[in-house]
């Protein structure tokens, strides 16, 4: 069946970096595009970033542009996201999802807090 295991969070103080990882399992991964979401507390859960099958074409929230970076690796069946300048406001649990076979599958997430 379809996993999807998040890892890298923490906490890290404001203006610094984390890289969180996604590895997936059950399906082909190369043939799927991913996404990272994130759920800050009392709001809704937000697109962060999205890559397509080969990581060709990316795309990010505003919010995240310029400070973010989504990559996969195809051979690991691993999808990250380097997170630099990080500000407060990016706190969060952050998902990783792929849609397959048009259901979608979620992690259970990774908590990134930023406070000094």
């Amino acid at each position: 069946q379809v996993q999807l295991v998040e890892s890298g969070g923490g906490l890290v103080q404001p203006g610094g970096s984390l890289r969180l990882s996604c590895a997936a399992s059950g399906f082909t991964f190369s043939m799927y595009s991913m996404s990272w979401y994130r759920q800050a507390p009392g709001k809704e859960r937000e697109l962060v970033a999205t890559i397509s099958r080969a990581g060709a074409i990316t795309n990010y929230a505003d919010s995240v542009k310029g400070r973010f970076t989504i990559s996969r690796d195809n051979a690991k069946n691993t999808v990250y996201l380097q997170m630099n300048s990080l500000k407060p406001e990016d706190t969060a649990v952050y998902y990783c999802k792929t849609t397959y076979y048009a259901r979608d599958y979620w992690g259970k997430g990774t908590l990134v807090t930023v406070s000094s």
